[in-house]
């Protein structure tokens, strides 16, 4: 069921956040309103002051670090329309997936460096299309230049949150990012605990070899089919070598068989008691994405209450909302 803004729930209890303000992140840049993982992306969510912008990070076959979220690359570049890379399509299994495509891993950095962005979801966000193939795919070097000059440029630090995605696959073909992105994040001088860098990953696997090599915040990101995590005990494990965690929102506001949400869980209450930091993903602007007493309207693509959404993340204590819509999430903050 559809409802409007003001039937939306209005009493939650509030909790207290581990931190002065909590942090407003941009999930892959401002992708709500740029081709994700793009600089113009990143940039635009600087202007429009986040704290933080995250970004997810593989290799490419000699072994360098850039921003994409996945191995595959059909769906956010122009790979496809690429003759000279046709020979590169496969199929390969990651994480137990079977995909069909090319592949970040095949493609060594000159070659990946031929290749245009585009929209992800061209269907939801079609304004976005319009700066298809503006640009490349960035690396991480090219992301912390363009970070630490914007920092000095707004007289503000920006921090960065940086995901490890498909960590065990990458070991197993010979690629293992945490020793790129240690010795990288070293020659940066950004391996010191106020750097401003946080390490992420869904894989424990990786964040426990990470405790053990860098003095850097680490969180653990937590999808729905890990919610074993969130348990008392779970937590308990994950204190044992990570300083936050980052739930999917749902784990902090359950959403009914509707698709509502109401009251809280005791996710933030539960990591707070540990001395953990809760960073909520991914809140978004769409219908589609958005509890369904938060919608506006019955199209799907159209913008809905996001701010209601952030405003009860916030009374559930979160540190961090991580968004494709920062600035919807910054006013919320203006009005606190």
């Amino acid at each position: 069921m559809t409802v409007t803004r003001e039937a939306a729930p209005r009493q939650w209890s509030r909790t207290p956040s581990l931190v002065l303000t909590p942090a407003v992140v941009a999930h892959r840049g401002a992708s709500g309103h740029r081709p994700e993982h793009t600089l113009d992306a990143y940039r635009t969510a600087i202007r429009m002051g986040v704290d933080d912008i995250e970004l997810d990070l593989v290799a490419t076959r000699d072994g360098v670090l850039v921003a994409r979220h996945d191995l595959e690359l059909s769906a956010t570049t122009d790979v496809a329309s690429r003759p000279e890379l046709a020979h590169l399509r496969r199929s390969l299994v990651v994480d137990g997936v079977a995909q069909e495509g090319w592949f970040a891993q095949d493609l060594t950095l000159a070659e990946l460096k031929t290749l245009a962005a585009r929209e992800r979801m061209p269907g939801t966000r079609p304004a976005n299309t319009a700066y298809d193939g503006a640009e490349g795919v960035p690396t991480l070097t090219e992301v912390l230049a363009m970070v630490g000059a914007e920092s000095v440029r707004r007289g503000r630090p920006v921090g960065l949150l940086l995901e490890l995605k498909h960590a065990a696959h990458h070991d197993a073909i010979g690629l293992p990012l945490d020793v790129s992105l240690l010795r990288l994040l070293a020659r940066h001088g950004l391996d010191h605990p106020w750097a401003r860098v946080v390490l992420m990953s869904f894989e424990p696997g990786i964040l426990r070899r990470l405790a053990g090599r860098t003095r850097l915040p680490i969180v653990q990101l937590v999808e729905l089919a890990q919610r074993g995590m969130l348990t008392p005990e779970g937590l308990e494990g994950v204190d044992e070598y990570a300083d936050g965690i980052g739930p999917h929102a749902s784990l902090v506001l359950p959403r009914d068989a509707g698709g509502a949400i109401g009251l809280p869980s005791t996710v933030v209450r539960d990591a707070h008691r540990l001395g953990l930091t809760v960073h909520v993903w991914t809140v978004r602007g769409e219908n589609r994405f958005l509890p369904s007493n938060l919608r506006h309207g019955a199209a799907p693509d159209a913008l809905g209450d996001m701010a209601g959404h952030v405003r009860a993340l916030l009374a559930a204590g979160v540190d961090a909302v991580i968004t494709d819509h920062p600035e919807e999430a910054l006013a919320v903050l203006c009005e606190r």
